[in-house]
């Protein structure tokens, strides 16, 4: 079979079973295997593949049928122009999370900031800033050991020095930061089972917020404050629908000023800026 006709049929079949962008998947899964450029397929579409070739395109077309995200199957996505491996440990970097990203870019410019990244799962928010920002020193921690060896391999990867800890969001945190930012799990526990097949076949604690989706917000916004420099930042990625509540949770505190949010490319509110206030100490009479 030929390049060209495999394409044909594997397109069909995901057509069928209502996968997304089926041309586009049909072409970088070949691309995958053939182990070349999506470029090559079109100047060598009469090119006979060899059975070996067809046996494990069907395979994993057949992957992407089941649910597995195509980013796991060849292992690596895009994330603010970088190339990032992923695998089933980590959550998929989402372009959204790229409007965080921008908004520390511009909130740090040339200061030299210490960055904390709670939840760094594929270390893509930790590396991208240290890639764009030569003069920050970054932290990055998980509570997943697999997700932080997966970290590890993106910054040698991206050519860049980061920290990694493995920790609970701040239990094994010392000193204080500049900025901390996290895109931690904020899903309702009974939203996670009615996504779709792909999502749900990305880490389970990369997902789940609790049964309000507010619970790691809850443990950050009460802790974060106690890690901050004076007029230090707190940065974070939110659900489409959970703005409110953790504005509402950060002024609750009375921890946080300049409290603002931003929304995504798609229009959705997706981030949430804070600055931690600075308490002056009371003067005593005597």
């Amino acid at each position: 079979m030929t390049i060209k006709q495999i394409l044909e049929e594997a397109i069909s079949i995901l057509k069928q079973n209502n996968i997304e962008e089926p041309i586009l998947k049909s072409k970088l899964l070949l691309a995958f295997v053939l182990k070349q450029e999506k470029e090559y397929l079109l100047i060598n579409d009469n090119k006979e593949l060899l059975e070996m070739e067809e046996n494990e395109y069907r395979e994993i077309i057949n992957m992407l049928i089941e649910g597995e995200p195509i980013q796991y199957i060849i292992g690596k996505q895009e994330f603010m122009g970088l190339d990032f491996e992923v695998n089933k440990n980590v959550l998929i970097p989402r372009a959204d999370t790229e409007i965080l990203v921008e908004e520390i870019i511009s909130i740090i410019g040339e200061k030299d900031f210490k960055v904390l990244d709670l939840c760094t799962g594929s270390g893509a928010i930790a590396v991208s800033l240290a890639k764009k920002l030569k003069n920050i020193k970054v932290t990055a921690t998980d509570i997943s050991l697999e997700a932080l060896e997966t970290a590890k391999k993106n910054a040698v990867l991206n050519d860049v020095v980061a920290k990694f800890i493995n920790s609970d969001l701040f239990e094994n945190i010392k000193g204080s930061f500049d900025i901390i930012v996290s895109n931690p799990p904020y899903i309702e526990t009974d939203i996670i089972k009615t996504l779709s097949k792909d999502v749900q076949h990305e880490p389970f604690i990369a997902l789940d917020g609790g049964k309000d989706g507010l619970d790691i917000y809850r443990k950050i916004v009460n802790e974060a404050y106690k890690y901050l420099n004076e007029n230090g930042t707190l940065a974070l990625e939110i659900g489409y629908n959970q703005k409110e509540q953790v504005i509402n949770l950060l002024r609750e505190s009375g921890n946080y000023i300049d409290i603002y949010s931003k929304k995504d490319f798609g229009g959705n509110d997706r981030i949430v800026i804070a600055k931690k206030i600075v308490k002056k100490a009371l003067k005593t009479i005597g």
